[in-house]
Parts: structure tokens; sequence; C-alpha cells
């Protein structure tokens, strides 16, 4: 069994593997659409994560990383991954492409966001989602920590590729964040403009 991780698997993962495999699956788009109320913010301040998008594109590429589970973990990490992915409720067996663009011989799992309307928060205004992300926090740390993670992933381990709206987004954070660190708050900023 492999698993593909495009989010917070390409760099925090808590299960044993065998293998660990750089690259990209097609035809999907990843988008900050998700509402993360038991990771990265709390119900009623939803943090944004990312989710897999079908793209009209059959050649869009969304990297990042699969996982051989040794065969006598996959019920243990399966219900492991089970708890940690209770909203990606939506699974399918994809294709991965290696780096050179060579499919594995074998499929891998991907987990897919719910779009059950309470954890699909759906696009928005770029600033309006830097500004959600940099203000949530939930029990697995600040949310703007995942962009950054996630960025910092694309950086170093593929570097060709491309993804506009995550590194958009992780500049938008950025600029957020050093505006609230200058104690500018929204209000304040809002009243500048007018």
């Amino acid at each position: 069994m492999w698993i593909f991780g495009y989010g917070s698997l390409t760099w925090k993962v808590d299960f044993p593997y065998c293998q660990r495999v750089v690259g990209y699956i097609k035809g999907y788009v990843r988008r900050f659409w998700q509402a993360s109320i038991d990771h990265r913010g709390v119900p009623g301040k939803p943090g944004r994560v990312v989710t897999l998008v079908p793209s009209e594109d059959p050649e869009a590429q969304v990297w990042g990383v699969a996982y051989e589970i040794p065969p006598e973990q996959e019920i243990n990490i399966t219900k492991q991954l089970n708890v940690r992915e209770q909203r990606f409720d939506n699974r399918k067996s994809v294709t991965m492409y290696s780096p050179s663009g060579v499919p594995l011989s074998h499929p891998v799992l991907v987990f897919v966001g719910s779009n059950e309307p309470e954890f699909l928060l759906g696009d928005a205004p770029l600033q309006r989602m830097a500004e959600q992300i940099g203000l949530s926090h939930g029990p697995s740390g600040a949310n703007s920590e995942y962009v950054f993670q996630l960025a910092r992933f694309m950086r170093d381990e593929v570097p060709q590729a491309q993804d506009d709206h995550l590194f958009q987004l992780e500049a938008a954070v950025n600029e957020f964040l050093s505006k609230s660190r200058k104690g500018h708050t929204h209000t304040d900023h809002h009243h500048s403009e007018h």
C-alpha cells in the first residue's frame, strides 16, 4: 500500500514506512479550500488547509510524497490516518509519476477533502485567505506554519515545479504577518484606506 501526501504529509509523518518517494499526480490542482477545525484552526475559527480540486487540464500536476506502508502495519496506519484525515473522506487510487515523468508501477492512495459545506471553505480573494491563515491556530500549531512548511518542501525537493497558488499565498501570509507584527491591526489598516 502506498499513501500519497500533498499537504502536511509532505513534512510531518507520524507512521513507519519502507520508502519515501517524491513525485506528482495529474489532473488536479492543490488549493487551500479546506476548513481545518481540528489541526490548524478551531470550531468557529477554522484554518485553511489544502485539498485536491479536479483540474480542467488533464496534465495539471500536484507534487507530493508517496510512502510505502509496511504490509503488517497497513491496518494500524489506515486507522491512524482515518483519524488524522477524518475531514478527508474521499479516497482515490491514482497513478503517481516520478520527477522524470515515469509512472510508478503501483497506484497510490490519496485523501481528498470533504465536499460537506462545513468543511469546504472554497475559494476566496488571496488577501482574505492570507488573513484567515495568519490569524488561525489549532492543536497542531499556527495555520501559517502549515503554508510555510509546504512551500519549503516544494522549494527544497522540487524546485523545478510550479505552484503559483501556494507561493502567492505564502507571500500574502508573510505580508499579513509582518504588518500585524508592526502593530498595524486590521482595523487601523482598514480606516487608513478611507
